[in-house]
């Protein structure tokens, strides 16, 4: 039976117990998503506490950390979700809140114009990251956010 959390108290101790481990055993984000059959982005987030892993990933991640019976059962659990309370302190957390601030009426407007009324739904969702090189020096962060639309149903 799918169980849930009513407060982030575990999903916080859990992804600490997890953030130790990785770091102990030197682990990338990709070390830990290989062979779960999921997304490096959906494995992160799981790992950070905002998505429960199948069973069969749960272990492949416990595994590798040598987490407990516990936490890897816990891992299964569906969260409470959300990471952040008000505005991000974070410098790179931040940016990403600025950049919806500078374009979110852009996004909406466009989504509207363009599929009418309702949501992107960051539910039915995909997120990926690719670090390119810049043409005039550097790298740039291209953010691929990949949700499906959902009109909105008069009732």
């Amino acid at each position: 039976m799918q169980q849930s959390h009513a407060c982030n108290d575990t999903s916080l101790a859990l992804t600490t117990r997890i953030l130790d481990a990785k770091a102990r055993k030197d682990l990338s984000w990709q070390d830990l998503a290989d062979d779960t059959g999921l997304s490096l982005a959906y494995v992160t987030a799981a790992l950070l506490g905002q998505h429960p892993l199948p069973e069969s990933a749960a272990k492949v991640v416990g595994d590798k950390l040598e987490l407990s019976v516990e936490d890897v059962a816990a891992m299964q659990i569906i969260p409470l979700r959300g990471s952040l309370n008000g505005v991000p302190t974070d410098p790179t957390i931040y940016r990403f809140h600025e950049m919806i601030q500078i374009y979110g009426t852009t996004l909406k407007a466009l989504v509207h114009e363009q599929f009418g009324d309702g949501i992107i739904s960051a539910i039915n969702f995909k997120l990926d990251i690719k670090k390119v090189d810049d043409p005039e020096g550097g790298s740039r962060a291209v953010v691929t956010l990949d949700g499906k639309f959902l009109p909105l149903r008069p009732f």
